[in-house]
């Protein structure tokens, strides 16, 4: 009896923890989209250090931008990389534009175009659009237009504008057997990603 009184109390106890700790992380996140950045760094900072990915994320926000605490580039890619290292699209992203554009790390597209390509595969719509431009621009990569052209296709299904806009312009410049080589393979990628969450980072 007494093994099972303890074994409730630590089920009904790990559930309040989880409840508060949802209850904080919501409460943190509320306080930074409103510029409170005081209250989303005291509800945020604890839960980071206890491996939240949302609130490593977060964190790593404030630290990049400078929101409610000096800018500093090494603590944003530390977080950054820890809630990436949990497959965070976002922050694979922002590490992504750390490397691109030399904040706290010394610029090279190598590294930015991998990242991009990993936020890409999570689904992460802005990173799709940037593929393309890495590869129209041979950014980290070896410049290949059918590939821009599939990359920008994908972020255009899923709503980017300035994507199909991209894909329309390089439809332009391309062959006819190439349009369709880029779309087969941007088509192959949606339904080898179908059901993912794919919405992520859409433009409205």
């Amino acid at each position: 009896m007494r093994s099972l009184s303890l074994s409730v109390f630590l089920a009904v106890f790990m559930l309040s923890s989880a409840m508060v700790s949802a209850a904080n992380l919501d409460k943190g996140l509320a306080a930074f989209s409103v510029g409170d950045y005081e209250t989303a760094l005291a509800e945020c900072q604890p839960l980071a250090d206890e491996g939240n990915v949302e609130a490593m994320f977060c964190v790593g926000r404030m630290y990049a931008n400078g929101f409610g605490v000096p800018m500093n580039d090494e603590l944003a890619l530390k977080w950054y990389g820890l809630a990436a290292g949990e497959g965070h699209p976002e922050a694979l992203y922002n590490l992504a534009l750390m490397h691109a554009n030399g904040w706290g790390v010394a610029m090279n597209d190598v590294p930015a175009a991998g990242f991009y390509r990993l936020a890409a595969g999570f689904g992460w719509i802005p990173a799709q659009a940037a593929m393309g431009f890495c590869y129209k621009h041979g950014s980290g990569v070896e410049k290949d237009l059918v590939k821009a052209y599939m990359w920008f296709d994908i972020a255009a299904h899923h709503g980017d504008l300035s994507a199909a806009s991209e894909r329309d312009s390089l439809g332009d410049r391309l062959t006819a057997e190439e349009v369709q080589a880029g779309r087969s393979s941007a088509l192959a990628y949606l339904e080898s990603h179908e059901g993912q969450a794919e919405q992520q980072g859409k433009v409205e």
